[in-house]
């Protein structure tokens, strides 16, 4: 492998995306660097009056079949392939000259299918072949060749041509590990693109198409190193617009998500209020100024410091509200001026305005040591048709209304998890616990459970939990049922007269 600079002495450049490579190639050309290009790259470099071969001047055949074969031939991809010191002769003997420089970026086939109205033909037909193939190979060729696949790059080549009139191996291995993840991201779309139409959600290959953001302070703990990275089309908190406060850290992410996606749960005016990944107060209310207010005072305690998300715009009369205490981060659809006024006070806080929006993620993934697990999101929406009451005593219509939305509350608390709510705003939680009766005595701890419901992410295993809810005023209970002692904890419920109600379904959160 040679390590040694290499002069530039021949440029190949063929572009779709043409930012930035008139001012690229004008500096090539006034350094008397040979530039080579195909169709559209060339036409346009030419009207600039920027000197310029065509690739069928090199290879002596045209460029056929509306342009899906140009570049694959000898002359190219000898040039580029080419080690200077072992295949000099052969070059020589097949009239091909070497090229030093390989400038190529791709057919746009991801932006191509973004469009709904793309059909299959066009975008097969922006899947770029001969590109990938010059990229590689001058990749690959990195003793000699250097390849140019980010615009980003043009001025810091340009810069070091212009001083050192070549390019070093440190520079070319850089490009050349750029360019492998590259065409390795372009091949990934085309292979999620192919795989929309197979039937199983789970496909035998998994490859995911992700972008460095940026570096995290930290990560879950000071000593922990981290780095945000994004899907292509970025969306949730990591497209979200900030307004104020330092760059989120790991764990407000981590919390803002949760808090986000518990929020879209509702339709009326809600406010959710995480800590450490997990709820601590879920309101909805006539307003958004109530649900706050609802949501704040489940628990004002665990609260502070804590990750607020709303489904409607924060007005003043919320900012004012908010500004009494001390949050880490503020999530909303938008935010009148006089709010972010007011909040801009607290210089502190993280402000975010994120669209209100089903988040679009289909799956959780979990890494594991030596892989990964990947399932369907929990988005089972449960209505009052789907409940079955097996107690003697049927919830009343308000009770119903509480059981209802405890549930959809529920399902976003880390398992065991056990949720006490009333009049639409929860009232106790008791969440991550490894026994379900420490869950239930924990909510009980929290606030006054008279006249309250309760919602249980898992089946009750025994009648002892019944028996701890018994003189604590509430009312009735959700659950999914499917304990071999259903019998006896329903049989508990009717002794204390609870309404009881089964879902049929768990919602456990790991």
């Amino acid at each position: 492998m040679n390590v040694e600079n290499v002069s530039v002495k021949r440029v190949l450049i063929s572009v779709s995306d043409k930012a930035g490579i008139i001012e690229f190639a004008r500096g090539l050309s006034e350094l008397k660097i040979e530039i080579i290009s195909t169709g559209g790259t060339s036409q346009l470099l030419r009207a600039e009056n920027i000197p310029v071969k065509d690739i069928s001047d090199i290879t002596n055949f045209p460029e056929i079949m509306n342009g899906r074969v140009k570049t694959l031939h000898p002359k190219i991809l000898g040039g580029i392939l080419g080690l200077r010191d072992e295949h000099a002769d052969v070059a020589q003997k097949n009239n091909i000259e070497w090229i030093d420089l390989v400038v190529v970026n791709l057919y746009p086939f991801a932006a191509v299918i973004q469009n709904k109205n793309t059909t299959w033909d066009e975008a097969i037909e922006n899947i770029d072949i001969g590109g990938p193939s010059l990229i590689r190979a001058a990749a690959k060729n990195m003793g000699w060749t250097s390849v140019i696949v980010d615009t980003n790059d043009y001025d810091f080549i340009l810069n070091q041509l212009k001083c050192d009139r070549a390019i070093n191996f440190s520079t070319r291995k850089k490009l050349a590990s750029k360019a492998f993840v590259y065409t390795a991201e372009y091949d990934a779309v085309i292979r999620n693109y192919l795989n929309e139409d197979e039937n199983s959600n789970f496909p035998e290959k998994i490859f995911f198409n992700l972008n460095k953001l940026y570096p995290l302070r930290y990560g879950e703990n000071p000593h922990q190193s981290a780095c945000a990275y994004s899907f292509p089309q970025k969306k949730g908190i990591l497209s979200a617009k900030q307004y104020q406060g330092k760059m989120l850290s790991y764990n407000n992410i981590v919390d803002a998500d949760a808090a986000y996606y518990c929020v879209n749960e509702f339709k009326e005016p809600a406010c959710v209020i995480v800590k450490h990944a997990n709820p601590c107060g879920i309101a909805v209310a006539e307003t958004i100024e109530e649900a706050y207010q609802k949501a704040f005072e489940a628990d004002s305690i665990s609260a502070f410091g804590g990750v607020i998300a709303f489904n409607q715009p924060c007005t003043k009369k919320l900012a004012d509200s908010i500004s009494k205490n001390f949050f880490e981060v503020i999530i909303a659809p938008s935010y009148t001026e006089d709010a972010l006024s007011v909040l801009s006070e607290k210089n502190n806080m993280r402000v975010l305005e994120l669209e209100l929006k089903k988040p679009s993620m289909e799956y959780d993934v979990k890494f594991i040591e030596g892989g990964l697990l990947i399932q369907e999101r929990d988005r089972n929406f449960i209505s009052q048709e789907n409940l079955k009451r097996v107690t003697q005593r049927k919830p009343t219509e308000r009770e119903m209304k509480d059981l209802l939305f405890a549930w959809r509350a529920v399902k976003h608390m880390k398992s065991n998890a056990i949720l006490i709510a009333k009049n639409n705003q929860t009232i106790g939680m008791g969440a991550g616990h490894v026994s379900r009766i420490d869950a239930v005595k924990f909510a009980l701890e929290k606030g006054d459970s008279h006249n309250a419901v309760l919602a249980s992410d898992g089946f009750f295993p025994f009648r002892d939990s019944i028996d701890a809810i018994s003189k604590s005023g509430i009312k009735a209970i959700i659950q999914p049922g499917g304990s071999l002692r259903d019998e006896e904890v329903i049989a508990a419920c009717d002794e204390y007269g609870i309404a009881m109600v089964f879902t049929g379904i768990r919602c456990f959160k790991h």
